[in-house]
């Protein structure tokens, strides 16, 4: 992975439409991930957040607009990489990986270097080197040597994300990282997020759930709804009570915590449901 200037854009996606067996479920769709920060799609249960992720990270064709990825000299259209080069610059961890049975979390990383290897070739000083630097910032060293079937929710999915890494690709993509995980696991896996784009200038897009934890953890929210971009931006311009009544269908006050400024929304209730014992 070249290093890369924080805010270079590593990904952008211009006019997109995206779907399934050529039904559109998003038209029109622009959206730029920039090096060393992390944007959050949000939006409600079938709206197509995890459609738009597979296809910027081409697992899936797009039905009409254009994908580039990389920076300066090294930018280019998504469908003019090999399977093996894309790999090398984006990296991406689906809702629900398969667990493959009986192996340690140190063997499902090195599957993270397969790009940079051939089939049949033995590891380099190289590999071996992104391989713990994998389990480190992905905060799973302390995990290495056990197997994956005997973690828990949190620590498996701290093994993929390590997985990913190993990748040592510029962009990494998540679909819902926090599924099925207890709250202390939900923001361990965020932390690590957050830091990956921080300390070292990875563009992280990441579809989450959870509008409060998308206020915390992102630069930019982007709203997805009605087939579309809703709205795009900070989480502070973004995240109001019109645009999440457009989105979401519910009405709500936002507020902002004085302590870490942070924003939470709450249900909106009557004078009379307020005062109600």
């Amino acid at each position: 992975m070249a290093p890369q200037a924080t805010g270079d854009v590593l990904l952008g996606a211009r006019g997109l439409t995206v779907g399934h067996q050529g039904r559109a479920v998003l038209t029109g769709v622009d959206l730029t991930l920039r090096a060393g920060a992390v944007t959050v799609l949000v939006g409600p249960n079938g709206c197509g957040k995890s459609t738009l992720l597979r296809t910027v990270a081409g697992l899936q064709d797009a039905i009409a607009g254009t994908v580039e990825v990389g920076a300066g000299a090294e930018r280019a259209p998504l469908g003019s990489l090999s399977r093996r080069d894309l790999s090398r610059r984006l990296a991406f961890l689906p809702q629900t990986p398969l667990v493959p049975a009986g192996v340690t979390v140190r063997e499902l990383v090195r599957h993270g270097r397969y790009a940079h290897r051939g089939a049949f070739a033995r590891h380099t000083a190289d590999d071996v080197a992104a391989i713990e630097w994998a389990l480190e910032v992905g905060d799973a060293a302390p995990l290495a040597d056990r197997r994956l079937d005997e973690l828990s929710g949190g620590e498996r999915q701290r093994a993929w994300l390590a997985t990913v890494l190993a990748q040592r690709a510029g962009i990494l993509l998540l679909d819902e990282p926090t599924t099925y995980l207890d709250l202390k696991h939900q923001f361990e896996v965020l932390d690590v997020v957050r830091r990956l784009a921080r300390e070292h200038g990875i563009a992280c897009g990441v579809v989450l759930h959870d509008l409060m934890q998308a206020a915390a953890y992102a630069d930019e929210v982007v709203v997805v709804a009605d087939g579309g971009v809703a709205a795009a931006g900070a989480p502070g311009d973004v995240l109001t009570p019109g645009t999440i009544a457009h989105a979401f269908g519910i009405e709500v006050d936002v507020v902002r915590d004085p302590a870490s400024g942070h924003l939470a929304c709450f249900p909106r209730r009557t004078e009379a449901e307020r005062a109600a014992p």
